[in-house]
Formats: C-alpha cells, sequence, structure tokens
C-alpha cells in the first residue's frame, strides 16, 4: 500500500514538471519546459526578467492540476507572461487562500479573476476594498454566469433578482458573480452559505442546503466529472442538477495583480501589451483550439 502511495505521489510530481507549454510570438515557436519548484511549477524565460507568482485555482475546463494539460487558460498565463520576459511560477490553492495571498502581497498574480466592483470589500484586509489591493487587466475569453437548482424542483430566478430575496444560495468563498448580485449579497439581501470549491457547491445543493447555487454553468459540472467521486456518484450529481433560466451575464475573464508586487504599474501594462498582441495575432484563438483539442472532453462547448 505504501509503495502504490509513493509511486503515486512521484507520477504526479513527474506529471507537473514535465508539462510544456508552447506559444507562437511574431511567428516563433517557443517552448519552455515546467520545472518543479516549491508547491508549483516554475517555467523560465530565456529573458529571464524577473520571477512573478502566480496563484491559481481548480477551475476546470479552464484550469486544473487534475487535466491532462492542466487547461487553456494554465497554458495561456505561461505563454502570456513568458513572451515578456518573465519567469512564471505558477501553484494551485483554493481559491479564498489564493485571493488572500495576492492580497496580501505573498503572491504576485491571482487568475483567472471575474472583473471586481470598486466598492467590494477584502475579506483579508481590514478597512480595505479589493480594487485598492489588486490592479485589474484587460480581458480575455471566459463564459456565462447562471443560477442551478435541483431537478424537478420549482425555479426560483424569475430574471430579476430581486425574486431571489429572502433565498438561500450557495457561493464559493472569495469568488466574484455579478456586480449586482455581489453588491446584494454584500447588503445581506440573501442568505448565503460559502463553499470551498465548485464540487463542494454542487454538493451543497444535491443536499438540499441550498435552493440555488451561482457558478459558471461549465465549470459546476467538469468539477464533479474531474472530481475524485466513484462514476456513480458523480452520475447522480450531474443527473440532480439543471440551470435555473437564463443565464445572469457571460463574464470576460480578468489577471489581478498585487499593488504590492513590485512595479506593478509596469507589470499590468506588460500582460495587456501580451493581451493585445495575442488577441490580434490569433495566437489566444489558437492556444485554445490546441489545448482543448488534446483533451476533447474538456471543450467549453
Amino acid at each position: 500500500m505504501y509503495i502504490v502511495i509513493i509511486l503515486l505521489a512521484l507520477v504526479s510530481c513527474f506529471s507537473a514538471a514535465s508539462t510544456s507549454v508552447s506559444y507562437l510570438n511574431k511567428s516563433i515557436l517557443t517552448t519552455v519546459e515546467g520545472q518543479r519548484y516549491k508547491s508549483g511549477v516554475l517555467y523560465k524565460s530565456p529573458n529571464n526578467k524577473r520571477t512573478l507568482h502566480i496563484a491559481t485555482l481548480n477551475w476546470p475546463p479552464y484550469i486544473s492540476d487534475s487535466l491532462c494539460n492542466k487547461g487553456w487558460v494554465y497554458h495561456f498565463a505561461v505563454a502570456l507572461l513568458n513572451s515578456r520576459g518573465y519567469d512564471v511560477y505558477i501553484e494551485f490553492l483554493p481559491w479564498a487562500r489564493a485571493v488572500r495571498n495576492v492580497e496580501i502581497g505573498k503572491a504576485d498574480i491571482l487568475m483567472p479573476e471575474y472583473f471586481i466592483e470598486d466598492t467590494a470589500p477584502s475579506d483579508f484586509v481590514e478597512n480595505k476594498t479589493r480594487r485598492e489591493l489588486l490592479g485589474i487587466s484587460n480581458t480575455f475569453k471566459g463564459g456565462n454566469i447562471a443560477f442551478l437548482k435541483r431537478k424537478n424542483s420549482p425555479g426560483i430566478f424569475t430574471g430579476n433578482l430581486n425574486s431571489l430575496k429572502g433565498a438561500k444560495i450557495g457561493v464559493v468563498r472569495g469568488y466574484q458573480n455579478t456586480p449586482e448580485f455581489d453588491a446584494m449579497m454584500d447588503n445581506n439581501e440573501f442568505s448565503v452559505i460559502g463553499a470551498v470549491d465548485d464540487l463542494q457547491l454542487v454538493q451543497l445543493l444535491a443536499a438540499e442546503r441550498v435552493d440555488l447555487i451561482i457558478g459558471d454553468p461549465v465549470v459546476l459540472a467538469h468539477s464533479v466529472k474531474y472530481s475524485t467521486l466513484n462514476d456513480n456518484a458523480k452520475s447522480k450529481l450531474l443527473n440532480f442538477i439543471e440551470q435555473d433560466g437564463k443565464p445572469l451575464r457571460y463574464n470576460p475573464l480578468y489577471f489581478a495583480i498585487s499593488k504590492q508586487t513590485p512595479n506593478w504599474r509596469e507589470v499590468l501594462e506588460d500582460i495587456n501589451q501580451a493581451l493585445y498582441h495575442f488577441n490580434n495575432s490569433g495566437e489566444t484563438k489558437r492556444l485554445i483550439d490546441v489545448i482543448s483539442a488534446e483533451c476533447p472532453s474538456t471543450s467549453l462547448n
């Protein structure tokens, strides 16, 4: 038994360390090999400007340590920063801890993040808003935000958030959802139960501890599919939930950078320039297509 555990750990480390990232920059294909570093993976740039520490989460199909290639957002983030001359140290954490580490300056970049309103309070730094602690990049490809309910239960969401007043809603701690929903949540207009991650969020709904959960339906489904639950438990959960009404909105994704990172404005400008270049050259779409084709079951569609 102990030998099996040790072998699995070695395979896991080898897999993390051997994840390579390839990208086109000015028609030149660059490949960087990941090296196991601290509790994550380090990708060295030929220019070696400096090292940036990314705190991220398991959020399939966009990004996850359990995906066959870590997901397209993983490759996109490494490629984007590496193309600007940065070494990249990327670490998977529970989301609330990732948020805290970047807000207090223990890590440099939080991603993928939703838009953060100017008034959104920090859960970790007293008397500070999140925007006082973080700089926000331009956008990249995201997905829909919607409510999910138990199948065969009556719908609650009418399309107006006021219809949810008094409802018990499950959210992942530290997630931004939509500005309107987050403002009402901060005003205690809903009864909210927090989950550690998307899988636990689905389990809260199935256990009837909440009336609705909020999130990206694609992420919620993939979080069950790529969990350590057995196939029977996965099937039961997936067959137990369905979307309630139309999506609230489409949410693009962002990089959020700690304002305690030295020269953070310069780093943010580098990220925005790389986002423009990758989008304008077609490299963003190429990366999404290539990485998604490697793991077809992680398609966003």
